[in-house]
């Protein structure tokens, strides 16, 4: 079984909300059976680069926030990661563009180490004091703590095209299954789980999503032979 999440790194409920799907994930008893891909989808994507400012003031400008409601939110958010066990500095974080860091995801994908580039871009975003945002450097050391070449996550960052069709192809598909908001888990095409729903309901739409899965029709003809290897070992043809 499949299961696409469709977040973005500087959503904070996407970073509580994997961490809630993963608890479901590790007690599900078909765990090893089930593939998780990571898929893009940008907040704010008309940012520019070099924009980078303070969460709360960008909470208060884009929302409409005071900054006391802002900072609220921002408490209840590190009371809510702290009850998954997770790191959240509620002060002095900032915001900007996240669009090279879906590229690299998705180089991260193709060397088998995109789970690992997300949670360290995750931890470096809401738990860590260091910026991720409008500095090259600092992602191709997360790249390289995740597992991935040096070089080849320079070139990615340096190259404004690469993945950059891939990027998009997860937006427009994620508007095509009307996601408007992360995080957003789909179950093998089926089912749609949105927003950072408790373990429990992720728990039972893996459940569902297993139990309604078609079953394997077997297409075979029967007059054109039907050999096999098996344990016992391969059928021989009989002269």
């Amino acid at each position: 079984m499949r299961v696409e999440i469709w977040s973005d790194i500087a959503c904070p409920w996407c970073y509580v909300g994997k961490a809630r799907f993963e608890k479901a994930l590790d007690a599900f008893p078909h765990r090893d059976e089930v593939e998780v891909v990571h898929r893009s989808f940008e907040l704010d994507p008309d940012r520019t680069k070099g924009d980078v400012q303070p969460v709360l003031t960008m909470l208060t400008k884009k929302y409409g926030m005071s900054e006391a409601q802002a900072r609220a939110g921002e408490e209840n958010l590190g009371t809510q990661a702290a009850a998954e066990g997770l790191e959240y500095r509620t002060r002095d974080r900032d915001h900007g563009n996240t669009f090279d860091m879906h590229r690299l995801l998705h180089l991260a994908k193709a060397q088998g180490r995109q789970d690992e580039l997300i949670g360290a871009l995750y931890r470096a975003n809401f738990a860590e004091e260091r910026s991720v945002f409008g500095d090259d450097e600092r992602l191709v050391e997360l790249a390289v703590a995740a597992g991935l070449d040096k070089d080849a996550a320079r070139e990615v960052l340096a190259d404004p095209s690469a993945y950059a069709d891939d990027v998009r192809a997860d937006e427009r598909e994620a508007a095509e299954l009307g996601a408007n908001g992360v995080p957003f888990f789909v179950l093998d095409r089926k089912y749609g789980v949105s927003g950072a729903q408790p373990a429990e309901v992720f728990a039972q739409a893996l459940t569902q999503a297993w139990g309604e899965r078609p079953p394997l029709k077997l297409i075979q003809d029967d007059s054109a032979g039907s050999e096999v290897c098996g344990p016992d070992g391969c059928a021989v043809p009989q002269s």
